[in-house]
């Protein structure tokens, strides 16, 4: 059980740390080549990826989304400051 649970985590870490250092991978849908062919032989620009051949993981997007999420939680309200001349 231990063992099961230390693969685990190190397959998690694993990732973290991929996500860290290369947050893009090559597209699913048009394997990295940014375009695809669709019925008889017609070229189009892949819609997933829109041609940069690469995608996000979805490692980092989750980070990304945790990172607005926290941001937003913990900033201090803003109020409306109006110009007055004293001080």
């Amino acid at each position: 059980m231990a063992l099961a649970s230390l693969a685990i985590l190190l397959t998690l870490a694993g990732y973290a740390a991929l996500c860290a250092l290369s947050p893009f991978g090559p597209c699913r849908k048009c394997r990295g080549t940014g375009i695809r062919t669709v019925r008889r032989r017609t070229v189009k620009v892949c819609r997933r990826c829109r041609g940069a051949r690469y995608r996000l993981r979805i490692g980092r997007r989750l980070l990304n989304t945790g990172r607005t999420i926290h941001r937003a939680g913990t900033r201090p309200a803003t109020s409306e400051r109006r110009f007055t001349a004293w001080p």
